[in-house]
């Protein structure tokens, strides 16, 4: 019997998602049900609305999500029906030569399906009512009742941690913790600077704390946000439109700058002041994006003094490992997610959701189902 469920549909760029009913394709043998319970609404989602990632259409948006495990095909492994998951937008091969590398978000699998926005496996997991295929982003399509995925990508999580929370660690809280306890060189007592107070930079900070920062500068444009870095951990506020945030970095550290920026910003003066704040010999890692086909201009002086720079995509993320240590620091109190979510919405406001977070009103709106 066919499975029929409500997704939000994009039908091009530049127009409102439709909510339309959408049959799943039967499971292959390593695939897993999921129940979808809550889903973030990310940047990275809205880039593909307004045109700035171009993917094939019909797709399914929706990369950020938790849920319940309805039902597992044979060949499945490491998750059973019942389990709470939260699901990883970058399955891989395991045997590539990234992957052999231990750099799985550049496994030659994932970055060759990538652009087709299909499963992992290279074809669709749901179809449009008149039997069209559907796309999906990121190898999920999470804005929908339901989704289909390979075994890899439902990771089990503690019972304890509410869906809404829950749903935050698949990317935001991911990718800006863990590029603060995985990818960045942080040491005990250590100066950090994180641009941009989004979801994933508000993330950044806390895994900053997490790693023993002494001293965490925040640094926005707009006041609100920087209260919540605060309230989350920051101890110093930067709003760059009236401060230097550079020159308060060299202040705050005898002239020298910080040990690591963490820009999550996605803005071209971010990238150069991140540059520009790190001290000789720091470390500079770019977490935000801007469209691909743009340039980044640089003053050459500010990447002197053996400055390490390095783009993280994902937290350096080991989903298996991660996903149940970020949920238990949840539940310990040593990780701030309540405080991350701006709205909880249905999936029929998901419209406005998305006008809220182009025009900077939230950090998260959830979708509920």
């Amino acid at each position: 019997m066919s499975l029929s469920y409500r997704a939000a549909i994009l039908h091009g760029a530049h127009q409102p998602l439709s909510i339309e009913t959408v049959t799943a394709e039967p499971l292959r043998a390593a695939d897993v049900l999921v129940r979808i319970k809550a889903a973030g609404l990310c940047h990275t989602d809205l880039e593909v609305i307004e045109g700035g990632l171009r993917y094939p259409m019909p797709i399914v948006l929706g990369h950020e999500a938790a849920g319940i495990v309805e039902q597992v095909g044979p060949q499945a492994r490491g998750v059973k029906v019942g389990d709470h998951v939260v699901l990883s937008w970058n399955p891989h091969c395991g045997g590539c030569f990234y992957c052999d590398r231990a750099l799985p978000i550049l496994c030659e699998g994932y970055l060759e399906q990538g652009p087709k926005a299909m499963s992992f496996h290279g074809e669709p997991s749901s179809r449009l009512a008149d039997g069209r295929p559907l796309q999906q982003l990121m190898f999920l399509g999470a804005f929908g009742e339901y989704c289909i995925v390979p075994d890899q990508q439902a990771i089990p999580v503690p019972r304890e941690i509410p869906f809404d929370r829950a749903c935050l660690i698949g990317c935001g809280i991911m990718t800006g913790a863990g590029a603060a306890m995985n990818v960045a060189s942080i040491g005990h007592g250590d100066t950090v600077m994180v641009i941009g107070c989004g979801a994933v930079g508000l993330a950044a900070v806390q895994g900053a704390r997490l790693a023993g920062a002494e001293n965490i500068i925040a640094v926005d444009l707009n006041d609100d946000k920087l209260s919540l870095a605060s309230a989350l951990g920051a101890t110093t506020l930067v709003n760059a439109a009236r401060q230097d945030a550079a020159q308060i970095a060299r202040d705050a550290t005898g002239g020298r700058g910080a040990d690591v920026v963490m820009e999550s910003a996605g803005s071209l003066a971010a990238f150069r002041v991140s540059a520009e704040a790190v001290r000789p010999g720091g470390e500079v890692i770019w977490l935000g994006k801007i469209d691909v086909a743009k340039d980044v201009a640089f003053r050459w002086g500010s990447l002197m003094g053996e400055k390490r720079i390095r783009r993280s995509s994902y937290g350096g993320a080991r989903p298996r490992r991660d996903f149940p240590l970020l949920a238990r620091a949840y539940l310990d109190g040593r990780l701030k997610l309540d405080e991350m979510i701006s709205r909880r919405i249905a999936l029929d406001e998901i419209n406005d959701g998305f006008g809220a977070l182009k025009r900077g009103e939230t950090i998260r709106s959830v979708v509920m189902f």
